[in-house]
């Protein structure tokens, strides 16, 4: 699998990775600090050939992530669910320790940030959902990050995030229905 679009990781490992999964070029941010420097390699990048933002699914890669939106708007972002990204023995999590099946599987479901300011999802429907406020609502949103592959999420950025990646209304109540049933079964 071939991919266009240059793909930004935090560090070495994850580039050994990504090419042990997909033929690509990287861009390393060699940690949350990103520099200026990096920040100018990712908007030329862009403007050749796309740039996939793809970090460690932690609050490091969430802050690399913001980082990049702002100073370079309109990147494609992948996400990896953090149960793919967890380290055999310890607790590190990252994508150097990810399968390059589970690779390319969040290269395979890209999705572009847009600022576009329709509104796809409410407050009002995830608290339908039970996705704010409840005992099961952090683990209903982990379920719905990584079945849209859109990464997990705080119960603040979740509406902010759905909507950024255009998640139209059906997709998301189908899914949550599913993960709804699911949860009745399971009792």
């Amino acid at each position: 699998m071939r991919i266009k679009e240059i793909i930004v990781v935090e560090g070495k490992d994850d580039t050994t990775a990504v090419k042990r999964a997909v033929e690509a070029d990287t861009i390393e941010t060699n940690g949350s600090a990103v520099n200026k420097s990096t920040i100018q390699q990712i908007k030329h990048a862009k403007e050749k050939r796309g740039v996939i933002v793809f970090t460690d699914p932690d609050y490091p890669g969430q802050r690399i992530r913001a980082i990049i939106d702002r100073e370079v708007p309109g990147c494609k972002h992948a996400f990896l669910p953090k149960k793919e990204a967890l380290q055999k023995q310890g607790n590190g999590v990252g994508i150097e320790h990810a399968s390059p099946e589970a690779i390319q599987n969040a290269l395979k479901s890209v999705y572009e940030l847009t600022s576009n300011q329709k509104i796809y999802i409410t407050k009002e429907d995830l608290l339908q959902f039970g996705l704010l406020g409840t005992r099961e609502a952090k683990e209903r949103r982990k379920k719905l990050g990584e079945r849209l592959n859109i990464g997990f999420t705080n119960g603040k950025q979740l509406e902010k995030r759905l909507n950024m990646f255009q998640i139209e209304r059906d997709e998301f109540t189908s899914v949550m229905e599913q993960i709804l049933r699911e949860e009745e079964k399971n009792d």
